[in-house]
């Protein structure tokens, strides 16, 4: 008869909370294609794949190789009567320079361009020693908390949206021609689809904390107190 799985609600230690209904589970380790669903709303807790470190790494790098493409090639070039312009975010961005419009050009690049690259490096940053099978860096668990703060406000998806609705009332009036960077940022939307189908979150968390590093912000002074089993305490295997 296998011993309860030991938990303390004051720490957390050995539960998981689910992010969509917040109700808790036990935590238990899992293979690899396993996935463990939240019993009340259906959330998917877990899901660890087999090599995703890599792939994540992998995507990570992509998406930072499509955002700085897509800052300096054409991004579309509007023509009529003869004369045409092309022109790319970089050149935007130098023609408002000196414009009252500045800081709305610098809000928008950096939700459309600083911000999607610079989780793309924290994320890269966490999981390379991990892919490696070697202890994470120094502050690891505070990088990847930020790069999952930072995950809402990577807008590029909404950029394109908002580019392709434009471009729909400008057709009327000039003859439009997408350029590569457009493009770009239509192949990082499938980039971020692919980077969140193979991202477990829990797995990367557990991996961090199994190398002896905190990944809580508390403070951790005071013993413990000693916790109760909630009602709501399920096991993650029950909607496997």
């Amino acid at each position: 008869m296998s011993a309860e799985p030991s938990y303390d609600l004051a720490t957390g230690r050995g539960l998981i909370a689910c992010p969509s209904c917040d109700a808790l589970h036990l935590r238990e380790d899992m293979a690899p294609g396993e996935t463990a669903r939240c019993i009340r709303c259906g959330h998917v807790l877990a899901k660890p794949r087999e090599g995703a470190f890599g792939q994540l790494i992998a995507l990570a790098f992509t998406s930072m190789v499509l955002l700085i493409g897509a800052v300096f090639f054409p991004f579309l070039e509007v023509s009529t009567f003869g004369f045409g312009n092309a022109s790319s975010l970089f050149d935007v961005a130098l023609a408002f320079a000196d414009g009252v419009l500045l800081p709305l050009v610098v809000a928008v690049l950096a939700m459309i361009i600083g911000l999607p690259i610079a989780r793309s490096f924290l994320l890269v940053y966490t999981l390379v020693p991990l892919a490696q099978g070697r202890p994470p860096h120094r502050h690891a668990a505070t990088a990847f908390r930020w790069s999952e703060t930072l995950r809402p406000w990577s807008m590029a998806e909404i950029f394109v949206i908002g580019t392709a609705v434009a471009l729909v009332k400008v057709a009327g009036l000039a003859s439009v021609h997408l350029g590569p960077a457009f493009w770009a940022f239509c192949a990082l939307i499938f980039v971020n689809l692919a980077s969140r189908s193979f991202m477990c979150r829990t797995s990367i968390w557990d991996a961090i904390e199994q190398s002896g590093q905190s990944v809580d912000d508390r403070d951790p002074a005071g013993p413990p107190a000693e916790a109760q089993r909630p009602a709501n305490l399920a096991d993650p295997q029950a909607g496997a």
